[in-house]
């Protein structure tokens, strides 16, 4: 299947509007749905995979390289949705079904390393009955185990510790992850266009019909056109929308993370309490990330990284383990949450952990323009099926989402520069 071309002009030849048929004629081929999605974090990369399997011709569009915003700044935990089951108990289901599944269809990213909840103090063991309940309704396998066995499996545990319960969290890596479905969305026909900056939308009496964008890779401006474009741009979703005359409800929430110059733990170690700031330590390779503080922000660029919330990040993950207040820290940094409310008040921790999508021809009267923003990384490939159905509406195509069974491709298989011309290529080599 011919792939969009990067240039203009390459766009223009190959793909060509039907009039009066909302489709494209693909040069060589049948006539496909073209569909942009904006965004290529966990998000809009599933997307880009699910839809190139139902067979529409896609374009992923991002304004840096892949996973450069939220995703990439995330403290990589693979939720077993125990941090949910007690509020949110939707998400905690979620999170656990998504959990399996891509252990099992990209085990190359995953870290299989269980988790800990511990308790510290009498507060937190009071918090055992209704953690052990929020799990169970919600499908989340536990086991409860004591001082001395929590010790055993994690020697640098609070000596303190009263009991633990043990869950089948994860660690992956965000960046191999968000490059396995890139890749496997390349190999079915996907054209990927990373550090193109989204500046605009097309639209004309029908809707959104395409983007306009600058390519920072050679200066230069392009108007991609297509039947349907898919805002998948994380906290930037709300800002994006509002380009087209769309609205999304984004709470950007922006949060803290300490990385520690050590791997402290085998597991994730959580704190069995309400959700609250230092309340995980997360091992990522070498290292063991300390998260996160919560606060709802405005302006998403830069989101800061307050002093006092490093210093509250080491404290409290000391209260978890000791080491971490003598362990050099290796890094500190922000990201912004997308998440789903009204409640603008809300400092983030009270949201559910959600997601959903909009139709903006049904919300805003503006078709051609869909929205979807919320949860997280563990449930981008669930996010991505609920697209993809969406779409499927839309379009009429009744075709089933097969991102369940597929396996992905190893992340090294990612083409930065593969869809570039030849001619263009030795420009942009590092």
């Amino acid at each position: 299947m011919p792939r969009v071309g990067v240039d203009t002009d390459i766009d223009v030849r190959l793909i060509q509007s039907t009039p009066g048929r909302g489709l494209v004629q693909v040069v060589g081929s049948s006539h496909l749905e073209s569909i942009i999605v904006m965004g290529a974090g966990s998000t809009g990369a599933a997307i880009a995979h699910d839809l190139a399997l139902r067979g529409y011709l896609v374009t992923l569009v991002e304004r840096g390289e892949i996973a450069s915003g939220t995703t990439g700044r995330n403290h990589a935990l693979l939720h077993s949705g125990g941090r949910y089951a007690v509020k949110d108990p939707e998400a905690a289901q979620e999170c656990m079904r998504e959990n399996q599944i891509l252990r099992r269809i990209c085990p190359g990213v995953i870290e299989q390393v269980g988790g800990l909840f511990v308790a510290i103090d009498e507060e937190d063991e009071a918090y055992l009955v209704s953690f052990l309940v929020g799990c169970a309704e919600s499908g989340i396998p536990t086991e409860v185990i004591g001082r001395e066995e929590a010790l055993r499996l994690e020697p640098e545990l609070n000596p303190a510790v009263r009991l633990a319960v043990k869950v089948p969290d994860g660690v992956f890596d965000p960046f191999r992850l968000v490059a396995s479905f890139v890749a496997t969305a390349q190999a079915n026909g996907v054209r990927v266009l990373p550090f193109c900056r989204v500046v605009g939308f097309v639209q004309d009496g029908r809707g959104v019909s395409g983007v306009r964008v600058v390519s920072d890779i050679r200066g230069s401006a392009m108007e991609l056109k297509a039947d349907l474009v898919i805002n998948a741009t994380g906290p930037w979703g709300g800002k994006v929308a509002e380009m087209a005359g769309a609205r999304v409800p984004v709470m950007p929430s922006a949060g803290v993370m300490v990385a520690l110059d050590r791997r402290l733990s085998r597991r994730v170690v959580n704190r069995l309490r309400k959700p609250g700031d230092g309340d995980i330590i997360v091992p990522q390779r070498a290292t063991s990330l300390i998260g996160t503080t919560s606060w709802t922000v405005d302006e998403l660029e830069p989101v800061p990284v307050p002093r006092d919330h490093i210093i509250r990040m080491v404290e409290e993950g000391a209260r978890l383990i000791p080491a971490a207040r003598h362990t050099p820290i290796k890094a500190s940094f922000s990201s912004a949450r997308p998440l789903i409310s009204g409640n603008l008040e809300s400092d983030g921790r009270e949201v559910s952990r959600g997601f959903q999508t909009f139709d903006h021809g049904a919300r805003d009267g503006i078709p051609g323009l869909v929205s979807v923003s919320g949860g997280k990384t563990t449930t981008s490939r669930a996010m991505a099926e609920h697209v993809g159905n969406l779409i499927g509406r839309l379009t009429g195509r009744d075709i089933p989402c097969r991102t369940a069974e597929v396996p992905l491709a190893p992340y090294y298989q990612y083409r930065l520069l593969g869809g570039l011309p030849e001619a263009r290529r030795e420009a942009v080599a590092p």
